[in-house]
């Protein structure tokens, strides 16, 4: 074990599929190497829903999930604006701002972002309440995506800033190509039953770890209403 988790440390783990239920990823230092590879089950997408739980004590801004594509650095992302106290989309560059969330240091916080392509418009949900919903871009994603976990990539796969980079633990990545029910992300959210991830499924991920990042058991002993924010 001492030497897996030293391989785990100090280099990189080959992609492989794993059943991640009850782990997470720990990414314990401001870098701007470090991070995760999820390799997605399809590309291109004509909507898209992402939901992810993460807990951090950062006072600066962060990526929390980041897909890029060729033409768009910024084709999913999930950014945490912290002078503006604002959780802030992303798809294909285009942006909006979502403030007013009590987005708490070292506390869980369970986050979903949907996005319908022939609409344009995106929503939130954080900790099982909805934001407004509103326009951000039409048209599809129609590239090959790169997705990473701990950084925000300015670049197709790279351009890491350390000032950008996430320190924590992200667990329960989940991605689908269409947006899922109010009532399917509420479980989600909830930790009950919801169908999984068709593009990225935490009990089925295929990924890669570059750097100093390490797969740990989510602590069992917590009271499970930590994790439902």
């Amino acid at each position: 074990m001492k030497l897996v988790l030293l391989f785990v440390v100090l280099g990189t783990i080959s992609a492989e599929v794993q059943d991640l239920s009850g782990k997470m990823f720990t990414f314990p230092q401001s870098s701007n190497t470090a991070h995760v590879k999820l390799n997605p089950a399809k590309h291109g997408y004509y909507a898209v829903t992402v939901c992810h739980r993460s807990v951090t004590d950062l006072k600066r801004d962060h990526a929390i999930f980041s897909s890029s594509t060729p033409s768009h650095d910024n084709g999913i992302v999930t950014y945490w604006h912290n002078g503006n106290q604002e959780l802030q989309p992303h798809i294909r560059d285009a942006r909006v701002e979502y403030g007013g969330w009590d987005y708490k240091l070292n506390r869980w916080h369970s986050i979903c972002t949907t996005w319908d392509s022939e609409n344009g418009l995106v929503q939130i949900w954080v900790n099982g309440i909805p934001s407004i919903r509103k326009f951000i871009i039409s048209g599809a994603i129609t590239q090959t995506s790169k997705i990473v976990l701990g950084q925000d990539q300015d670049t197709f796969g790279g351009g890491f800033d350390v000032n950008q980079s996430f320190v924590g633990m992200i667990t329960d990545v989940h991605m689908w190509d269409y947006t899922l029910s109010s009532c399917d992300i509420q479980n989600y959210m909830s930790e009950m039953t919801f169908p999984p991830g068709n593009v990225l499924n935490w009990k089925t991920l295929d990924f890669e770890i570059v750097g100093n990042v390490l797969i740990e058991d989510r602590p069992a002993c917590y009271p499970a209403s930590i994790f439902l924010g």
